[in-house]
């Protein structure tokens, strides 16, 4: 078995890859407003009248799939059925199970323009973005096979006299799998392939915004070997179905990307024991954040650092929870600072994902599109506008980059998460201030401090309280293996996706001790 390595991305520069993408986007275009069906203990099934529709958000009249929205006695099957077949399932040697794993790695791969058009159609991500999510599904695929093989064969244990000791992982259950639009195909794959390489079954509960991406990543569970058996496709509403299979007493955990206050709610839900559950629930919650930079007075070079503050600002129209939507700056370089920040912004090309001459595309929907706008009217009274700070042209859902400076410690714009297209700057009075400020958050997933001097460096790693930290880099980017993900306090429960012990997350260890007669 040849070690682990990440997928490498392709340079959509060089005239292969970029007509390997073009004849992608062609392909998928034609087969948009499909219509596509649950799965039930391997059957196919329609769900009620109302359907779920997905759309195009960088064309919002543009129909990409056509769903079903399951009923509450669908739901309640999908977990009854993945119950019945969970000791199948779990008794499958783990060998077998990561072959599973690997094959659908090679799929992604062999698949990897189709699914990254998908994502330029139905998420709005830019070519560069797209490649970058099915990348992370594959290494996700990759790197959990083979952790499962180090799981099957344990250390072993210290050896008391006269017995012989062993450790054996088994796997916990039905898992609820609840992943977020914003990485439609990485976070989705990483969380489903997570729970059934480990041997549980799973009930997939798509979002509502990327529902497409997750059927035809179905499709690659199917072709790569997983019986239909051991995960059921379940799109629906949060309140008619959600909840239910969240409360149901055969669900043993619950993997869950997304909001804060979705992700308080299934916490909520699962700590109430209901009649015929015979275990504590877990879990496994990546929620929000509010990500800031640091950038001293002592940076190395402040052009690195803006160009990283604009990337991770502005990467998927900041639509990822590691997204620096805070920059804090030293009031020695503050106003040099902001001359750097806003000619690179205005520099950003914007427009349908399709074309791939547009860094920017569109958010996520016309919800997202509202509350963005909110949230920088609200920003215009608290602080000044640098740049921004309107609707972009288009038939999409755009917002203009949008910098707002001068913004306080108890601002809103400071405090709470917008997921959009949107930076706040902030003074701070020298690197302990900094420090300061960038805890003041009730999150604490990704951070990034810019500085050349090894004492400051030292502090922020001892003191700046996030999952994630980065010294001199941008706070967007974690690779499989390289930088396991997530979040302190109201960011989720630190899982460490794409790390050494996240599958620890679906096993239960059973410890055995026999005397020797």
């Amino acid at each position: 078995m040849t070690p682990f390595v990440n997928e490498a991305y392709r340079d959509f520069s060089q005239p292969e890859h970029k007509a390997a993408m073009e004849a992608a986007l062609a392909q998928v275009k034609s087969e948009l407003g499909k219509e596509y069906p649950l799965l039930i203990a391997g059957m196919h099934e329609k769900g009620g009248i109302h359907k779920l529709l997905s759309y195009n958000p960088s064309h919002s009249a543009e129909l990409i799939g056509i769903h079903q929205k399951a009923s509450p006695d669908q739901a309640n099957r999908a977990v009854e059925e993945a119950f019945h077949y969970f000791p199948v399932w779990a008794a499958v040697p783990a060998e077998q199970r990561a072959a599973h794993l690997f094959r659908a790695a090679d799929l992604l791969k062999e698949r990897k323009s189709e699914f990254n058009a998908w994502m330029v159609f139905e998420a709005g991500k830019n070519w560069n973005e797209a490649e970058a999510d099915t990348a992370e599904a594959i290494d996700f695929c990759n790197y959990y096979a083979h952790q499962m093989l180090r799981y099957a064969k344990p250390d072993p244990l210290v050896q008391m006299p006269g017995e012989e000791g062993k450790l054996y992982y088994l796997p916990l259950g039905v898992g609820v799998i609840i992943p977020p639009w914003n990485f439609p195909l990485a976070i989705l794959a990483g969380m489903t392939v997570a729970a059934l390489v480990t041997g549980n079954t799973v009930v997939i509960k798509p979002s509502s915004e990327t529902p497409t991406i997750a059927a035809k990543f179905i499709e690659v569970l199917l072709e790569a070997g997983f019986p239909p058996e051991s995960f059921q496709f379940l799109p629906g509403s949060g309140a008619e179905v959600g909840d239910l299979i969240v409360s149901h007493p055969k669900t043993r955990f619950i993997s869950f990307t997304g909001s804060k206050e979705v992700g308080l709610r299934i916490n909520e839900l699962a700590a109430k024991t209901n009649p015929g559950q015979k275990w504590i629930k877990r879990v496994v919650a990546e929620m929000g954040g509010k990500d800031a930079i640091i950038v001293d007075s002592e940076a190395a070079d402040l052009d690195e650092a803006a160009a990283g503050v604009i990337a991770a600002a502005f990467g998927f129209q900041g639509q990822k929870c590691s997204a620096c939507s805070r920059v804090i700056v030293d009031e020695k370089i503050y106003d040099v600072f902001i001359d750097k920040l806003k000619p690179r912004a205005e520099a950003l090309t914007q427009g349908p994902a399709e074309d791939p001459a547009n860094f920017m595309g569109p958010v996520i929907g016309a919800k997202a599109e509202k509350t963005i706008l909110n949230y920088i009217e609200i920003g215009k009274q608290e602080g000044r506008l640098i740049t921004g700070g309107a609707k972009a042209p288009g038939d999409g859902h755009f917002i203009q980059p949008t910098i707002i400076a001068d913004i306080e410690h108890n601002h809103r714009l400071f405090q709470e998460e917008i997921f959009g297209p949107v930076l706040g700057v902030t003074k701070a009075r020298d690197f302990t201030h900094a420090l300061q400020l960038a805890n003041d958050s009730e999150y604490g997933l990704t951070g990034a401090a810019y500085t050349a001097n090894p004492g400051k460096i030292q502090r922020a790693r001892n003191e700046f309280f996030v999952g994630n930290l980065y010294i001199n880099r941008k706070c967007t980017g974690a690779m499989v293996g390289a930088h396991p993900f997530g979040g302190f306090n109201m960011s989720g429960t630190d899982s460490k996706a794409g790390g050494p012990d996240y599958l620890l997350q679906f096993l239960q260890a059973k410890s055995i001790a026999e005397k020797k007669l």
